[in-house]
């Protein structure tokens, strides 16, 4: 074999090893240390760690702490079909010639580009009392419904829900939009021949074509409402039962110096989102769809 026929065979792979350097350095590696941690307890400034087994998961498991945070991910959950609604309305509405598509367009996408930190900030500032909500909602004739939207733990959770589908939305609503826009025209033509009108078109044409994005969107809702940071973080820091199990991890290992027992929770997250995704796809398995 000559040297050029080699590289020829070779080059594919060596043109994949920077990226799967970078895969394996700041992925896989970084989650092998994570599992090793969890069987220890360290707190991350000693040299030496103590082996505790199975210990930390136990703890996991058996202490309400730990475990009832969980239940915070339900409103983020319940919010992020809110979400795909909203995103799959106004993607399918603005698929089709209307006026001024492109400023809308705009305007969807434009809360996904802040920054998380920011977004924080911004709605810290339209929650807290006397705040730009409760300001305009007196304005409007409304001030008995002001309430403590931050301060209050049966409304809480609701308003940073909130937060995160009007931050989140523009995502979907561009993968949805992307899908919507590469279904071959002539399907719509012969659809108007036949008297179709904008539901049978969305109904036999839009929703199968974009069954594939749709359940990506799924996937994208179970794992990100199991691993809600940024919002609930910055706004209440989790306080007023608004702590997060990934905000219950992060205090875990930096504030409380338990490495091992928040490596285990990441663990137990990192096994939920893979075994949901895992039946997500079994319930909904990604067919090809046969336009044509």
């Amino acid at each position: 074999m000559t040297i050029a026929a080699w590289w020829r065979r070779q080059s594919p792979w060596l043109y994949l090893v920077p990226a799967l350097t970078l895969l394996i350095v700041f992925t896989y590696v970084p989650v092998g240390n994570m599992v090793w941690y969890s069987f220890h307890k360290w707190d991350g400034l000693d040299v030496t760690m103590d082996p505790v087994g199975l210990d930390n998961y136990v703890r996991v498991f058996t202490d309400e702490r730990y475990w009832r945070v969980f239940l915070v991910s339900l409103y983020y959950f319940v919010a992020s079909f809110a979400q795909i609604a909203i995103a799959l309305y106004f993607a399918v509405v603005l698929s089709f010639n209307v006026r001024f598509r492109n400023l809308f367009k705009g305007i969807l996408f434009f809360p996904y580009l802040l920054n998380g930190v920011a977004v924080g900030f911004v709605f810290l500032y339209l929650f807290q009392p006397d705040g730009t909500l409760d300001s305009v909602l007196r304005l409007v004739g409304l001030g008995g419904h002001t309430e403590l939207w931050l301060g209050d733990p049966d409304i809480a959770n609701v308003s940073l829900a909130g937060t995160s589908v009007w931050r989140f939305t523009g995502l979907n609503f561009v993968l949805f939009l992307g899908a919507i826009q590469s279904i071959p025209g002539e399907i719509y033509e012969a659809a108007d021949i036949d008297g179709a009108n904008r539901w049978h078109r969305f109904r036999y044409i839009i929703a199968p074509g974009i069954r594939r994005i749709i359940s990506l969107s799924f996937i994208l809702a179970v794992s990100g409402s199991l691993a809600v940071f940024e919002i609930p973080f910055i706004m209440t820091g989790g306080a007023n039962g608004t702590r997060t199990f990934v905000v219950q991890a992060y205090q875990t290992a930096f504030q409380f110096r338990q490495i091992g027992l928040a490596s285990a929770m990441a663990v137990v997250l990192l096994a939920v989102v893979l075994a949901l995704t895992w039946i997500q796809r079994k319930v909904l398995p990604d067919d090809e769809v046969n336009l044509s």
